[in-house]
């Protein structure tokens, strides 16, 4: 199945599904087999390592506080988020060059050039040590005292801002800012070459990567030194060499370095290997990435628009996809982000935004070719992840218990995914949901999955249906209870089918208790049936009931499930139908041409070689089930005809069905009156099969 390729079904615009509008309420479920494909297709594999905020089964998620709590707040370069003007003190300036690392960088050949022309633009991204490498020039240079400008100017008017009054040789300007409006240009810099060579003083300015820069402009690109050379620098500054060697050899060292770092959080990671407290080096890793996430949705502190903050939901939820899909839909989120507490906002969203390059750099994450396996086969696309693995789930677990005020416009956007016509979105949608559960079970119940279970569209339900199984896979507390409650319900159709179909998915884990649940269900539509005439029951759930036993019986557990379940051949007769149906349907699941499933098991399994060849002794000689069961048969051997392993598995088999003459003849004439599909021949295998049922019966 495709990871966007749509399904087979009309489409329906997504804000109209969004709204609860006519989406698919008349189409029929999709079938578990898919359902648990594209669920293992899909599904994201989060990383939940630390991740802790609050207390929910075996994972705690978040700042649990139970006492003091510090905070730490970094500042970059000496300086916070937006610098002022005015004279950089010079114990700032010595401060830095202590610690400053130009290893494995340009910085050699910026300072002649910044010798040679007075004036350098020095563009790189944020984060990176710009800021610091451009003081750490005119500190190297000499250029004392050094100013810092005013930074609210236009790349034309900076020129008019340069004055020999205070006696500054050194000038910085942190961040231009370059826009469309107000572009770079060669004259600017002309300009202000001229203007030091008066003054006999030099300028750095910084600013981000822009294509705002005309082509005859030669900015300098800086780009930071490798973190695992920072620390090795910095740590013997405040321990000692020896001891700085003993710390850089600690395991938590290793993967703090193994994962994509800011310089400052280098830095800071320094003071906290200098302090040798052991719970903080190991835990200093997911403290980064906490605050780094939490620094993304920070309103007041933070630059990131609201845009992109929609944009790190969606790759939140979206993680390790196609970048278009969710660059599209982050922007559908962003629109009910900015409708938030005002319905009437019509201003309409930018076509054009922030280069994708730029974007996940803000991000932390990173483009990639990859092959997306659609309907149509491969598909190479542009892939989106986050260097860390741990930031997506973060991110979730962020927006939905840190921003409450958010938790309507990301309900109504994972609505519009849950009836989403790509199976990948509807999957993510669930995934995202599931963190949710981890996070704080109650809400994400009341507010998505139970709505989802109660829904008139297949579609949504379908997505309540993964969404409970995701969250039972990552670990969220109760899911299997609240399973077994909604399938054993009798008041709730639509919310029992979810819990029915939910036990099919989780079921292996517990196939015992999975199995009584259903045939509690079971045993509920057969006293309904019987009391209210031919169409009394609830038809969508009690077809759903055999489907579910096929999952067991197909799953990891089979032999646990066919062990439970081959007692209620003699049990009652709901219990008994169920077993037989849940058996039946097992046998028609086929894969392609290879052996089916259930006739491959018997090979693997003497156990469940034994309960296939009970239950197809039961099938055949039950009126209401044994034309079903020879059509089975029929089927795996016009399979055994294509694949030696089938033909194999059969020849085993089909002896130990017989009980007696009437079985050994009724297995005779279905092989000799088989025809080949679409009218074809008797296949060849039919003969061969007889062979092998015959002859250990000849003295019967």
């Amino acid at each position: 199945m495709s990871g966007q390729g749509a399904e087979k079904e009309p489409d329906t615009p997504l804000g109209d599904q969004a709204d609860g509008g006519p989406a698919d309420s008349d189409q029929p479920a999709q079938e578990p087999w898919a359902a648990l494909r594209d669920l293992d297709a899909h599904a994201p594999k989060f990383d939940f390592q630390g991740v802790n905020r609050g207390v929910a089964a075996q994972h705690v998620m978040g700042d649990v506080i139970t006492g003091g709590k510090v905070e730490n707040h970094y500042n970059f370069g000496g300086f916070g988020s937006e610098p002022v003007a005015g004279e950089i003190p010079a114990e700032t300036l010595e401060r830095l060059a202590e610690d400053f690392v130009s290893e494995g960088t340009v910085f050699e050949e910026l300072l002649e050039r910044l010798r040679h022309d007075r004036v350098i633009v020095l563009m790189g991204n944020p984060f990176t040590g710009r800021r610091t490498a451009a003081l750490m020039l005119l500190h190297r240079l000499g250029a004392l005292p050094v100013r810092a400008l005013d930074r609210d100017v236009s790349p034309g008017g900076l020129s008019r801002q340069l004055t020999s009054g205070d006696g500054a040789v050194g000038q910085v300007l942190f961040d231009l800012a370059i826009s469309r409006e107000q572009p770079l240009r060669e004259a600017h810099l002309l300009a202000l070459c001229s203007r030091m060579r008066e003054l006999g003083s030099y300028l750095v300015i910084t600013t981000e990567v822009s294509p705002y820069v005309e082509s005859t402009v030669a900015p300098a690109t800086w780009h930071p030194p490798a973190p695992a050379a920072v620390l090795a620098a910095l740590l013997p500054r405040r321990t000692g060499a020896a001891r700085a060697r003993e710390l850089l050899a600690l395991p938590a060292v290793a993967e703090f370095l193994s994962r994509e770092r800011q310089i400052r959080e280098v830095v800071q990671y320094a003071a906290v290997l200098a302090e040798e407290g052991r719970e903080r080096i190991e835990g200093y890793s997911l403290e980064a990435l906490e605050q780094q996430v939490q620094e993304w949705f920070e309103e007041a502190e933070t630059p990131v628009q609201l845009r992109e903050k929609a944009f790190l939901i969606a790759l939140a939820a979206f993680d390790k996809g196609p970048y278009a899909l969710t660059a599209e839909l982050s922007d559908t989120l962003f629109k009910a982000l900015r409708s938030t507490g005002d319905d009437t906002y019509q201003k309409p969203i930018p076509v054009f935004g922030t280069h994708i390059g730029k974007r996940l750099q803000k991000a932390r994450a990173r483009r990639y070719l990859a092959d997306e396996e659609t309907e149509w086969g491969p598909v190479t696309q542009v892939q989106a992840e986050f260097h860390d693995e741990r930031v997506a789930p973060m991110v979730l677990r962020e927006v939905w218990t840190g921003h409450p005020a958010a938790r309507p416009a990301l309900i109504k956007w994972l609505d519009g995914l849950s009836v989403d016509g790509r199976p990948f979105v509807r999957t993510r949608a669930a995934a995202a949901v599931a963190v949710l559960a981890l996070t704080d079970l109650p809400s994400a119940m009341a507010l998505v999955v139970e709505p989802w279970a109660g829904a008139k569209e297949s579609r949504r339900q379908l997505t309540a249906v993964s969404a409970l199984t995701l969250a039972h896979r990552i670990g969220a507390p109760n899911i299997p209870r609240i399973v077994d409650a909604w399938s054993t319900s009798v008041q709730d159709p639509k919310r029992c089918w979810v819990g029915v179909r939910a036990l099919g998915l989780i079921g292996p884990e517990r196939p015992a208790e999975a199995l009584d649940a259903l045939r509690t269900q079971a045993r509920h539509q057969y006293d309904k049936k019987q009391a209210q005439g031919r169409v009394g029951g609830d038809e969508q759930v009690a077809d759903e009931l055999p489907q579910s036993v096929a999952l067991l019986l197909l799953s990891e557990a089979r032999d646990a499930a066919a062990t439970a379940l081959l007692p209620q051949l003699d049990g009652h007769a709901s219990a008994r139908a169920l077993a037989l149906d849940g058996f039946l349907t097992a046998c028609e699941r086929q894969d392609a041409d290879r052996c089916p499933p259930l006739l491959d098991g018997t090979t693997r399994s003497a156990v469940a070689s034994a309960a296939v060849s009970r239950f197809l002794q039961v099938a055949l000689n039950d009126r209401r089930t044994n034309e079903r069961a020879e059509d089975a048969l029929r089927q795996w051997v016009r399979t055994a005809d294509r694949n030696p392993a089938a033909e194999s598995a059969l020849s085993d088999l089909l002896p130990v069905l017989v009980a007696g003459p009437r079985d050994a003849a009724r297995l005779v004439h279905l092989l000799d009156t088989l025809q080949g599909t679409d009218g074809r021949p008797r296949p060849a295998v039919t003969a061969r099969l007889r062979t092998a049922l015959t002859r250990p019966l000849a003295h019967i």
